[in-house]
């Protein structure tokens, strides 16, 4: 196992929660990233967030460790959920309340309501 898959895996393992993106949390540099971490953020879950574009290795390391071919890539409890399409389908199917809630992840019920009620 080379020291970058090492690197991913303690990463995703060690935080309830790891979003692999483009930027930075505060400060996203890509529409995909920022629309993922703005869920993220909106639902007040804690987060670790990894900037690919910081380093080379971890931004091709993360496509071959998930077998994923884009960024971000969002974890939750060492589990690839997907990239911003599956996120945003998942957030507004409710499906991303009940994986938060089967994992143990806390986040924000009424924020994520409210990013239904407006993309109804």
């Amino acid at each position: 196992m080379s020291d970058v898959k090492t690197s991913i895996d303690q990463l995703v393992k060690a935080n309830d929660v790891v979003l692999f993106m483009k930027g930075t949390k505060t400060m996203p540099q890509c529409g995909f990233s920022s629309r993922v971490a703005g869920v993220l953020n909106f639902m007040g879950v804690e987060y670790q967030d990894v900037n690919v574009l910081a380093d080379a290795d971890i931004r091709q390391g993360i496509k071959d460790y998930s077998d994923w071919p884009t960024i971000p890539q969002l974890y939750v409890k060492g589990e690839f959920v997907g990239g911003c399409d599956i996120v945003t389908e998942m957030t507004l199917s409710g499906e991303l309340d009940q994986l938060f809630e089967a994992k143990g992840v806390a986040f924000d019920k009424d924020a994520a309501d409210k990013i239904r009620e407006a993309n109804a």
